[in-house]
């Protein structure tokens, strides 16, 4: 199989595809594992292209955010597929399937309805399985013990609390008593296996479409956020590597400072790191997400990378981020250990947008990795970094990402003076500006060019997947099912072999 090494993204002129599965199109209300991945992927070694990127694989939390997940180990419950569970035997039939609308998400009734039905191929799974699916399971478990047995009780107990966050569950629980954890370890004995079982379908599923990826030379593109979420069982389990106060609530939280955007800067809420403790151990825990995150992706985006070199601290009592401080991230020493941890390779990503200073820079050269640019940002000002021109070979450029407009809502309602400087910089093609971008970073000197499936499509705001502090309509969008076509693939084909990424 070809480019299954987790090498440097970069090493080769290449272009791929930007689409979360959530988005795939199919009738069980979200987009997942089954029959439109491996359709996707055919589509995608049909237009030559080498990298699928998708968004943190791991359980959604508040507002159904992939950045914001219960989990930086755990697979999503919602992208097991009920299709592949019949044709593996684990389930007994599909019924009572409900009228699911094809457009966007509807996540909690998704939510409610795969929930009863992995609950059914548990009970299956338990009578019915074959002595190959009983063993393989096992190994599963024993592989992965050491996240695996954390979020399974995590995720058992969350759901007898009725969702509540686990510093609000029984002190001597929240506290990790180890009396109290062994009691309720017996106690939900029933649920914390079915929360392993789920772990296995998803583990299985997602490997199935990695490989079929590969055999189409084809290399997945994973996200890792910077920080986790407060409600996670990352920070339940290693509450010592986090900056908490006695109850378990963060005492600082992660954020940025006020900028052009937002005169308040944005307050995110997550926990910081105590980056002295994981320095001291090594960053053992890091280099655990980053194997884990590696079992699923052959290169990873890490986001917000400035933060490595220094972060936006908050007290946690300030309600914007007005009043917050830099503080010196964990720098090169967690690069050199992660690279000494994979053997001498970095399959990193930085993703280096936003508030950028000279530090950054040198940390993400330092560490060998390439950074990114973002084509709708280059029309702001003459000769923008993030036009074409500027680029250094060792860059993934992006006509837009997750979290901005497509490129056509973005033009739409870009000002006059950006929409004439994207006419003069991009010639008469700016009358289909999705497909100008496109063409402008193919054929740029940036090693990698990612285009959203939105872009090739030429869809509107109406196709937007994140708007930033809006805690609705987000991460809801799909593809309608045959919407990429052959001749889209044709289009993007030719413009890879004539800029040579193909």
């Amino acid at each position: 199989m070809a480019h299954t090494s987790q090498a440097d993204v970069s090493e080769e002129r290449n272009a791929g595809v930007l689409l979360h599965p959530t988005s795939l199109p199919g009738p069980f209300g979200i987009g997942d594992l089954g029959d439109e991945a491996f359709a996707f992927l055919d589509w995608a070694a049909n237009a030559r292209m080498h990298l699928w990127q998708v968004l943190p694989l791991n359980p959604p939390g508040y507002g159904n955010s992939p950045y914001g997940c219960h989990s930086s180990f755990a697979g999503n419950p919602l992208l097991i597929s009920p299709q592949q569970l019949l044709e593996r035997g684990l389930l007994p039939k599909l019924e009572r399937v409900p009228k699911f609308a094809t457009g966007d998400v509807d996540f909690d009734r998704v939510r409610r309805w795969k929930n009863e039905l992995l609950q059914t191929s548990w009970k299956h799974f338990q009578q019915h399985a074959s002595q190959e699916q009983r063993d393989d399971y096992a190994q599963f478990t024993a592989d992965e013990k050491s996240w695996l047995e954390d979020w399974a009780l995590y995720a058992a107990l969350k759901e007898q609390s009725g969702g509540a966050a686990w510093w609000d569950w029984d002190r001597a629980i929240s506290r990790r008593e180890e009396s109290a954890l062994h009691e309720v370890r017996q106690s939900l004995a029933e649920s914390i296996d079915f929360h392993e079982y789920v772990q296995w379908l998803f583990d299985r599923q997602w490997r199935a479409v990695r490989e079929a990826a590969h055999a189409r030379e084809i290399r997945i593109v994973g996200d890792v956020p910077i920080y986790v979420a407060g409600d996670s069982a990352d920070v339940w389990s290693h509450p010592d590597l986090f900056q908490l106060d006695d109850s378990g609530h963060p005492s600082v939280v992660a954020g940025v400072p006020p900028d052009y955007f937002s005169k308040t800067g944005q307050r995110w809420g997550n926990p910081l790191y105590r980056w002295d403790v994981m320095h001291e151990r090594g960053f053992d825990w890091w280099i655990a997400r980053v194997k884990r995150n590696l079992e699923h992706a052959d290169i990873i985006r890490l986001d917000h990378f400035r933060g490595f070199a220094a972060y936006w601290e908050i007290p946690a009592s300030e309600p914007t981020a007005i009043n917050g401080q830099w503080k010196p991230g964990p720098g090169l020493a967690l690069f050199e250990a992660i690279r000494d941890a994979l053997g001498g390779t970095l399959p990193l990503v930085a993703e280096d947008l936003g508030f950028i200073t000279k530090d950054v820079h040198e940390l993400r050269r330092g560490a060998g990795l390439p950074g990114m640019k973002i084509l709708q940002f280059g029309f702001s000002q003459l000769d923008s970094p993030h036009l074409p021109h500027r680029y250094e070979a060792k860059t993934i450029v992006y006509t837009g990402t997750h979290d901005n407009d497509t490129a056509r809502g973005w033009f739409e309602s870009a000002t006059r003076d950006e929409q004439e400087l994207a006419a003069a910089y991009l010639g008469p093609e700016c009358e289909n500006i999705s497909w100008a971008l496109i063409r402008a970073a193919y054929a740029s000197v940036a090693c990698t060019a990612i285009v959203p499936v939105q872009d090739i499509l030429n869809l509107g705001s109406e196709a937007r997947m994140n708007r930033p502090g809006d805690p609705k309509h987000n991460w809801t969008w799909r593809l309608q099912s045959g919407a990429l076509t052959g001749e889209h693939a044709a289009r993007l084909r030719r413009l890879a072999e004539i800029t040579g990424r193909a």
